[in-house]
């Protein structure tokens, strides 16, 4: 039957972070942290709260790291056993996938992300999976892949992409899907368009970061013509496939924040800030302060020396408390 169990995801995880330079020179932008979670690990704890128990890394070069964080860390963990830190010790025991769950492989050159996904084909094998775009951080309860996971049950599998609304006025930066409305939480998809200009745009429903693909993918993707820069475009392939199998749409409940553009990954960690129990209501407390502050203070002269020293700074008229 065509509804499998899906077992495995995929992370795709070789982009160079360029828009976040020079923090991503040696570190990759997916460690790069929501508060003190790094971007790469809010995608797989969503995975795992959905029943993934394969973890799939299509990574590039200087992204080492992403490994390690995945890995025991020996000395640190003997580190805390010896200062009793064990809140700690049971905190990195608990996000450690254990061994085995986790395989790297190495897409050598960026060529889109249709690319990427086939890089992970002989991880995958024929089987369905899930492929999940870490730059997209959701918060929701519960989380999106777990919602989709839950459309896949409802609708008798094929495949199924998270769809969300945005302004009409801000399809053209996105895929956006073609749809018949269907009971429950699926929608029927039965097109696709990749960055539509607004009149030739079949929805303001847009695909955004989140995928449950069957195998048969791989072999569209493989006959993909590369589009624009060489790269080989998912959508193509999915739209390739769409001729054979279903494709559902899950209307995502909840927020998302493209952490891979700088004004969207300060909201996700203002936004996951102010919901940790922990530092929440301080959090919230500061932050009022700070918009207070930018309001009411006149913008300092540019160069003022007493100012960048933490010195008092003498002004005009008083600033506001």
């Amino acid at each position: 039957s065509m509804q499998r169990r899906i077992r495995k995801a995929i992370f795709p995880v070789a982009g160079l972070g360029t828009r976040f330079l020079p923090a991503t020179k040696a570190i990759p932008k997916e460690m790069l942290t929501i508060v003190d979670r790094p971007v790469i690990q809010m995608a797989v704890d969503e995975a795992r709260e959905a029943g993934i128990e394969h973890f799939v890394f299509v990574t590039g070069r200087n992204k080492n790291a992403i490994e390690d964080h995945f890995d025991k860390q020996t000395e640190l963990e003997s580190v805390l056993r010896k200062r009793g830190k064990s809140d700690e010790l049971e905190l990195l025991e608990s996000d450690l996938p254990s061994a085995g769950q986790t395989s790297f492989t190495r897409q050598q050159e960026p060529l889109g992300l249709g690319h990427a996904v086939w890089c992970a084909r002989n991880m995958i094998g024929d089987e369905p999976f899930a492929l999940l775009l870490p730059d997209m951080v959701m918060q929701s309860e519960p989380g999106c892949l777990k919602q989709m996971m839950d459309v896949y049950a409802e609708t008798g599998g094929g495949n199924v992409i998270a769809v969300e609304t945005v302004p009409w006025a801000e399809v053209s930066r996105y895929g956006v899907v073609e749809f018949s409305k269907t009971d429950g939480l699926a929608l029927a998809i039965n097109g696709m368009i990749e960055k539509p200009v607004r009149d030739k745009a079949p929805s303001n429903h847009i695909i955004s970061g989140r995928y449950i693909l069957q195998p048969e993918i791989f072999a569209k993707i493989e006959s993909a013509k590369p589009g624009a820069g060489g790269e080989i475009q998912l959508t193509d392939a999915m739209i390739a496939l769409m001729e054979e199998q279903p494709f559902w749409g899950c209307k995502f409940e909840g927020v998302t924040f493209d952490c891979g553009d700088k004004l969207g990954f300060l909201m996700a960690n203002v936004a996951h800030g102010l919901l940790r129990d922990d530092i929440g209501p301080a959090f919230r407390l500061g932050l009022e302060k700070l918009l207070q502050r930018s309001l009411t203070v006149d913008p300092l002269p540019v160069g003022n020396v007493n100012e960048r020293a933490g010195l008092p700074v003498t002004r005009k008229q008083p600033a506001a408390a």
